[in-house]
């Protein structure tokens, strides 16, 4: 007399295929309750059917074999909520970049795109309270960049401001995946709190243009502008400045927010 499911029974009821099920036993992840020695026939017993479904979950969301071992093997919850958790922040994170990237696609492919508006700007010499990083990883930025303004927003309130926040982003964060990156806030008494320094920011001659909207497709407006730039004027070396006109913190609607970019370009004669 037989012991437990058969394989193919197993299979009907957890919805994992013989050939997954097979492939488990030999990763270790979901073991036979017994192997018959002589025919090597695999049986399973049914309270193994929630752990397979576990794992069939986890797999749907592309979770690697070695991490859901690991989380059969904890009995600690928190531990195996910390797994999870992870994974899903990962997850998360892809989803962004994949949005992103199809945002970026859409506009790149749209057939007639309006004419850039580009504004030749000589931007006076200015004290600003920034938070500066030697060196920061791209995929990084955008979460050192929420911490940097929050420290600037605690330490001056809007009575203090004078302008729209800011950042200045070396040509390495792009080309490199690692560079300096600098974010600012014009203020009317600039002071140093914490890590927060008065920075003295040079004059400079910008090519500018307004990306409105989402910062998804931000990357095709930084294109075009580059490719104005090239086309009209002569570009040159020096941080890419980025003015948040209307961001995060005034509009919870992206479509209204607007960020201007400053592309560094040869001085530029007075009219």
């Amino acid at each position: 007399m037989r012991d437990g499911l058969t394989i193919g029974e197993f299979a009907t009821l957890s919805h994992l295929s013989v050939r997954t099920l097979r492939r488990y036993h030999e990763a270790g992840l979901l073991e036979p309750a017994t192997v018959d020695p002589f025919t090597n026939y695999r049986y399973y017993e049914s309270d193994q059917i929630p752990t397979a479904q576990v794992i069939h979950r986890l797999r749907q969301l592309d979770m690697p074999l070695a991490e859901v071992k690991s989380i059969l093997a904890t009995d600690d919850p928190e531990k195996r909520a910390e797994f999870i958790a992870g994974h899903l922040r990962r997850l998360e994170a892809e989803l962004d970049r994949t949005r992103a990237a199809v945002v970026s696609l859409r506009q790149l492919l749209r057939p007639a795109a309006a004419e850039l508006e580009v504004e030749l700007r000589s931007v006076p010499a200015r004290s600003v309270a920034a938070i500066n990083t030697p060196a920061v990883a791209l995929e990084d930025a955008l979460s050192w960049f929420d911490t940097a303004m929050n420290e600037l927003d605690a330490a001056f309130p809007s009575t203090e401001r004078t302008g729209a926040p800011g950042g200045l982003y070396a040509n390495e964060l792009f080309t490199e995946g690692v560079g300096a990156m600098t974010v600012f806030r014009p203020i009317r008494r600039p002071s140093r709190v914490g890590r927060i320094e008065i920075l003295e920011m040079p004059a400079a001659d910008l090519a500018v243009t307004v990306h409105a909207g989402p910062h998804d497709d931000i990357d095709v407006t930084y294109g075009r502008l580059g490719a104005w730039v090239v086309s009209h004027t002569l570009g040159i070396d020096g941080p890419v400045h980025e003015t948040y006109l209307v961001g995060p913190r005034d509009a919870v609607d992206a479509e209204r927010w607007r960020t201007e970019i400053g592309w560094p370009v040869f001085r530029v004669s007075p009219a």
